[in-house]
């Protein structure tokens, strides 16, 4: 038995989409209703749905053999994982934005507000640069807006919240979509299962 851990969400939809159309599907996970578990016998596969930032830890424990998880949260939690393929879904950046009227002080410490500590950390001092990160669960937003941060370490997919508060990309850090990864000891003893199933993602996520 194979066990996938997909996201819940969006994201998770759209790489289920690419699991159908390799033909592994799993009846009713695009049901509306409150399984977390599905299997096909036929295929000997088990999928379920967990948080997206729960992915990884399911891998690299091994109670998923292989997941699909965003490269935002594998640079956050920097998982002991194999990272296999991008099945570009879900495509999008990691950026630093600020207020469109934002000027950068070299000399005193920049405020950072972000979800993402690691990346911003490591980010910045790859620059060299002092932060203070200000570490908030959404609405990222409003902390430049109101002068808690000078600038914010998060997503962009079209820019439309950011520049509907005054707010733009002032650099990229990484360009993110969702990635096949498989925990190691599985992908040794499963290696065949695994790589026919990265194949054949492969060919539909082109």
């Amino acid at each position: 038995m194979i066990n996938v851990a997909l996201p819940k969400g969006r994201l998770g939809e759209k790489v289920y989409g690419l699991f159908s159309r390799a033909g592994y599907d799993f009846p009713g996970m695009l049901e509306k209703n409150r399984r977390l578990v599905f299997e096909n016998e036929a295929l000997g596969m088990r999928c379920f749905w967990v948080k997206p930032f729960d992915v990884p830890v399911f891998v690299e424990r091994g109670t998923a053999d292989i997941g699909a998880a965003g490269k935002d949260i594998l640079m956050e939690r920097a998982p002991d994982v194999y990272e296999l393929l991008d099945l570009k879904a879900g495509k999008c950046r990691m950026s630093v934005a600020a207020r469109n009227d934002y000027h950068d002080d070299p000399g005193r410490v920049l405020r950072v507000a972000t979800e993402f500590p690691r990346i911003a950390q490591e980010y910045y001092s790859g620059l060299g640069r002092e932060i203070d990160i200000i570490t908030l669960r959404g609405s990222l937003e409003l902390a430049p807006v109101l002068g808690l941060s000078d600038v914010i370490v998060d997503i962009v997919e079209t820019g439309t919240t950011l520049r509907e508060n005054n707010l733009s990309v002032i650099s990229d850090i990484a360009e993110l979509s969702a990635r096949l990864i498989a925990n190691k000891s599985a992908y040794k003893f499963k290696g065949k299962e695994i790589s026919e199933i990265m194949r054949r993602l492969q060919e539909v996520s082109c």
